[in-house]
């Protein structure tokens, strides 16, 4: 049994599978998943687990250079945006590294989950708490 970190055996092979610029998709528990793309449902319940608390679990086992978000978010849920971007700002110091942030409609993000090797659903109910992450490399 895996003793620390991420213990998602789906979540955990879809990273270690995952080359240069491949993208991972976070999502609230109401954002329409391709058929196409693998779907990791986390939700439990209304909140559990959060978006933010997945991010921070994610962003632990992954290198990421880039992020995708509705540029819909910075209006309809200012305090979720706001603790994203903090949380952004964490990693990059951690890491000492600068993570792109790229706004889109929430229709262009919606044709962009295709591309994610995966979609990871969580229990959020916060409109447009969602997010792709694009690996980076650690070297």
């Amino acid at each position: 049994m895996k003793k620390a970190g991420l213990i998602n055996s789906e979540i955990s092979y879809a990273i270690a599978k995952m080359g240069h610029t491949d993208m991972l998709t976070i999502a609230d528990s109401g954002l329409p998943i391709p058929k196409e793309t693998q779907r990791i449902d986390l939700a439990l319940k209304k909140g559990i687990p959060t978006f933010l608390e997945t991010l921070d679990t994610i962003f632990e086992e992954l290198k990421v250079e880039e992020v995708v978000i509705a540029k819909e978010m910075k209006t309809v849920s200012p305090k979720l945006y706001e603790n994203l971007m903090q949380k952004l700002q964490q990693v990059e110091k951690e890491e000492n590294t600068k993570i792109q942030i790229q706004e889109v409609t929430h229709e262009t993000f919606k044709d962009l989950t295709r591309q994610s090797v995966c979609v990871v659903r969580t229990g959020e109910f916060t409109p447009y708490a969602n997010i792709i992450l694009k690996a980076g490399v650690v070297f």
